[in-house]
């Protein structure tokens, strides 16, 4: 809370402020300025780490009832993360308000869109907003949006994908198939809209256009058949956790860009193999700047 209260005496190591009792610490790091004894000061006061009473005349970022996105700048796999909120106090977002895999969980320099409240024992922690708080505070997106590239930041992660907080105000929501990264709360990331919902919600991809990317992953494709003299032993009929393991892509998108190849005349497929044509092995050769 916020209180205006007097400067009662000085000590070495700060000064003490009447509240009628035993008076409230002021240490000398949390004033701003030097004070005189019978100053009026406006402090935030919070529990300490030993559960005393004390004051600062530094403000919270986020105060109470209030949402804002503060900085992540501990990590504690017991208890939780802490975030920054403008005073020497960093707040404990609890273990239970996190994903239940610690690899989902924010890392230091990440952002949550968190409040400040007090627990059961009056000590500041932060909570982080909720849907409904997320419905009250998004701006529904307009038909524009689709195929625009934006950047979010990751304010809650589910089994199917994640939900991010778009710099337009927008909420956007990543299906796992269309992450390039196992994506974790309070991570900003850039995704192009594939779909504008009725009711102003996106759908996003970290994924380019599939046009763009068919091209993306044959040419993924070529350069590997390049580095193995023309030949692999991978084809349409591969399995899909071998193409996942190789070259870190679906069985459709590897299908889809051996297509464009196929199409193209760039390879050929036989006997389980596909081959690197040898004007592709030279075109591909002129364009890297190598010796074919």
């Amino acid at each position: 809370m916020t209180a205006s209260l007097i400067v009662s005496r000085r000590t070495a190591y700060g000064y003490f402020l009447d509240d009628a009792g035993d008076g409230i610490l002021l240490h000398q790091n949390e004033a701003v300025g030097t004070l005189e004894v019978g100053d009026q000061v406006t402090v935030f006061l919070y529990l300490d780490a030993e559960d005393r009473l004390t004051a600062t005349m530094h403000m919270p970022i986020v105060g109470y009832g209030e949402y804002g996105w503060l900085e992540v700048v501990a990590v504690s796999p017991r208890l939780g993360v802490f975030v920054h909120n403008g005073i020497s106090k960093d707040l404990l977002v609890f273990v239970d308000d996190l994903p239940q895999r610690q690899e989902e969980w924010p890392r230091v320099g990440d952002h949550l869109l968190v409040t400040m409240k007090r627990d059961k024992n009056g000590r500041l922690i932060a909570k982080p907003a909720t849907e409904e708080v997320m419905r009250e505070i998004s701006v529904p997106a307009d038909k524009s949006m689709l195929n625009k590239w934006v950047e979010g930041t990751v304010y809650k992660v589910i089994g199917a994908g994640a939900l991010l907080f778009t710099d337009e105000e927008h909420i956007l929501f990543v299906h796992r198939d269309e992450m390039t990264e196992h994506l974790r709360l309070g991570q900003t990331v850039r995704c192009r809209v594939s779909f504008v919902r009725e009711d102003g919600r996106l759908n996003g991809s970290m994924r380019g256009r599939k046009e763009q990317q068919y091209g993306e992953d044959a040419d993924s494709l070529l350069r590997y058949l390049a580095s193995r003299g023309g030949a692999m032993p991978y084809t349409d009929d591969t399995p899909a956790d071998i193409i996942k393991q190789k070259f870190g892509i679906s069985k459709a998108a590897f299908k889809r860009a051996m297509g464009k190849l196929l199409k193209e005349r760039l390879v050929e497929q036989r006997e389980g193999w596909t081959y690197l044509k040898r004007e592709a092995a030279a075109l591909h050769a002129e364009k890297d700047g190598l010796e074919s």
